[in-house]
């Protein structure tokens, strides 16, 4: 008899009270919609995968060495904590065969390439570096010089033709050397390198390019501003290396030639760098997030800078030499840390 009278009164009081929770401004709340659910949910994919899910990206430049002499757009490349840099130009704008230690400790000469040059691009893979061509007193050379962390030099291999003013960038175990001039001509080709394997044509620029800033993000070779030898670019190129397709990604917001190219945090720097004319150098430095077609403004360098090399470095980057408003070539060794 006790169940048969106690049971129904639950009842209804559980229904009662579920009654009570699903009216508004009674005291409970009114249980989500499925529209309110699926902003939810839309609000949390955004958080977690779309371009607001990256960290803000803020950085201050620190001088952190000096060279054992002033250089302009040496080759640089990181062989693990190993730092070197390559060739470049003095101060008396002669190319230079020097090899530097760079990072760790103070910067000191540790080796020489086979033949002075400068304005060739460089990149690593594995235990060495690579320098590609360059110019010299006689014009530019072919040669593709592979450097140790020790400092010895060797010829690795030879491109399809004598080019200087070229950019490298290293992706999934080749490095890829993008554009560059010749005795006469700048150049529209992405070539790819791989030791042990004949240099070949991956892709064609849709404009020649020189001094262009380069870096590998998201699997793509990503290419900042740049000249043709006369007149300087905004336009930011995304190379896919697997089809050779070339498609406009993003502009800066404005031309750049001669600048540095690094990757960091998932994001293209394009650091200093200068417009057509010699003096007009820059101090910005800016981030290309490949999710979103405009560049952020993320830090400014001490003084403004062209033909300045950087590299990676966990999450520092190291920027080494350049040339100021004024011709002077720089020795610094410069560290961009997060704010």
């Amino acid at each position: 008899m006790r169940h048969e009278g106690g049971t129904p009164r639950r009842r209804i009081a559980a229904i009662w009270l579920l009654l009570v929770g699903a009216l508004p401004g009674c005291g409970g709340h009114a249980p989500a919609t499925a529209t309110e659910h699926g902003a939810q949910t839309s609000a949390q994919r955004e958080r977690s995968t779309g371009p607001t899910s990256r960290r803000v990206l803020r950085l201050t430049a620190m001088r952190v060495a000096q060279l054992p002499a002033p250089s302009q757009l040496p080759g640089l490349a990181a062989l693990g904590s190993i730092v070197v840099a390559t060739g470049g130009l003095d101060a008396a704008d002669a190319s230079v065969a020097s090899i530097t230690r760079v990072a760790p400790g103070a910067p000191r000469q540790i080796g020489t390439l086979p033949r002075a040059a400068h304005d060739a691009g460089s990149a690593s893979l594995g235990r060495y570096a690579y320098t590609f061509g360059g110019g010299t007193a006689a014009g530019p050379i072919d040669t593709i010089v592979r450097i140790s962390a020790a400092g010895s030099a060797s010829v690795a291999g030879r491109l399809p033709v004598a080019m200087s003013d070229t950019s490298a960038a290293a992706l999934h175990g080749t490095i890829y050397v993008v554009g560059g001039y010749t005795t006469s001509t700048p150049l529209r080709s992405v070539l790819a390198f791989r030791p042990g394997h004949s240099i070949r044509e991956v892709a064609t620029l849709p404009q020649p390019l020189r001094y262009a800033a380069v870096a590998a993000v998201g699997g793509r070779v990503l290419i900042a501003g740049g000249t043709d030898g006369t007149t300087a670019r905004a336009d930011v190129l995304s190379v896919d290396p697997a089809t050779g397709r070339v498609r406009e990604l993003a502009r800066l917001p404005s031309a750049v030639a001669h600048g540095a190219g690094v990757a960091l945090d998932g994001r293209m720097l394009v650091i200093g760098g200068r417009g057509d004319a010699p003096d007009s150098q820059r101090r910005a430095i800016w981030a290309i997030d490949p999710n979103s077609p405009r560049p952020g403004l993320v830090g400014r360098l001490p003084v403004a800078l062209s033909d300045l090399s950087a590299v990676s470095r966990g999450d520092r980057v190291l920027v080494v030499g350049g040339r100021d408003a004024r011709g002077r070539i720089h020795d610094d060794v410069l560290e961009l840390r997060r704010r």
